[in-house]
């Protein structure tokens, strides 16, 4: 049988979860069942070469960061045209939506699968652009063969909204258990690089400069945590999480903290940077299926996560979860785990990362994206 051709249309390709969780599967996948395209509707990003390295061809559309105009549909028409996928992967909405548009557009006879990385705790949290795609697109959600959720509950909650439930499919997110291992070398590289040493308390947070990350939460937990511990350090890493960052250095210096907090910035190497962790922290009040949290994990680091999309299943009884917005709660859980045994810290994580090996390893996720790819195309009689 013929490979499958598969184009894969997505916002963007800067680093992110949804972009990350893209490249993983591409990197996973055998050029045997599958081939592979991505059509990235703005640029090339911080990803679209790595996705190249991989040897798989990559589009950049240019549009800007807005809703997809005619222009980009056209151009995105082209492309499928040349090409004849046998099936086509929305990821996000406004690649969903382009998807789905083109098609129709076209008028060809592809199937479109959406993939939705995205959780809704209130409309009151989604910007108004935000808030028009979702709803938009739950009027065009039965145009899509099969619609990808990476947790249940953001299944839960669009079909709440009025997305087809007869189209859900949940899949979460797949974990690089090879990369993302405990690694004493990294460690004390990293450590060293921050003049700390093994004695140290490094608690981490890493994600990018976003409201729905809620970096405030982290920083008032830290402030708590401080005037316990005289040994305690934090990381925060991701998109805009720097130096130059004046929002987010001003809130440091409000708590006199910023002589115990590294902001690294984007970084390539955070296999490494949660090898230097004692604690993963997850602050969020919105989320999916968090990327950060299952890698750390898989670094056999201990997570305190807030109780939002699906991080309490995905942690479940190897770490701590607290509601979110509750600086004092997040604080008491750091607490907790820090409090436990050395010993009993190795165990904990030691079960943290191989409830990940047997429930979310890239290669299980990927071979069940593959199984939805082959049935999709199947049940439309396009394999030959």
């Amino acid at each position: 049988m013929r490979p499958l051709k598969i184009v894969h249309v997505i916002t963007g390709l800067n680093t992110g979860g949804a972009e990350m969780m893209l490249y993983k599967l591409l990197a996973a996948s055998d050029t045997i069942s599958t081939t592979h395209y991505v059509v990235s509707l703005i640029d090339m990003g911080t990803l679209g070469r790595h996705i190249e390295d991989l040897g798989v061809t990559v589009y950049a559309l240019g549009m800007k960061p807005s809703f997809p105009n005619v222009f980009c549909l056209l151009r995105l028409a082209k492309i499928v045209k040349d090409l004849r996928p046998d099936l086509i992967q929305g990821w996000m909405y406004h690649g969903n939506i382009a998807a789905s548009l083109v098609v129709s557009l076209a008028r060809l006879r592809v199937p479109v699968i959406w993939n939705i990385r995205h959780s809704i705790n209130s409309i009151k949290l989604e910007k108004p652009t935000t808030w028009l795609l979702i709803k938009l697109s739950a009027a065009m959600s039965w145009s899509a063969k099969r619609i990808v959720y990476n947790s249940g509950i953001s299944a839960s909650q669009h079909e709440g909204i009025g997305y087809c439930k007869d189209r859900t499919v949940v899949l979460p997110n797949g974990f690089d258990c090879n990369k993302f291992k405990p690694d004493h070398q990294s460690r004390v590289a990293i450590r060293n690089e921050l003049k700390l040493t093994e004695a140290s308390i490094v608690i981490g947070l890493i994600g990018r400069f976003h409201p729905i990350k809620d970096h405030k939460n982290f920083i008032h937990a830290a402030s708590i945590l401080s005037r316990t511990y005289s040994n305690l350090f934090f990381i925060m890493a991701g998109r805009e999480v720097d130096a130059s960052n004046l929002a987010l250095v001003s809130l440091l210096e409000s708590e006199q903290l910023l002589d115990h907090f590294a902001l690294l910035g984007e970084r390539s190497d955070t296999s490494a940077i949660y090898a230097a962790l004692d604690v993963l922290v997850s602050s969020s009040y919105s989320e999916g299926f968090p990327n950060v949290v299952g890698e750390a994990m898989a670094t056999a680091v201990l997570c305190v996560v807030t109780d939002v999309g699906d991080s309490a299943y995905l942690v479940a009884d190897t770490g701590k979860v607290v509601p979110p917005r509750d600086p004092l709660a997040l604080a008491t859980a750091i607490n907790r785990l820090l409090s436990i045994s050395p010993e009993d810290k190795i165990v904990l994580g030691q079960k943290a990362r191989k409830r990940v090996i047997e429930n979310f390893s890239i290669q299980s996720i990927q071979a069940r994206y593959n199984e939805l790819y082959l049935e999709v195309a199947a049940s439309r009689s396009i394999l030959k």
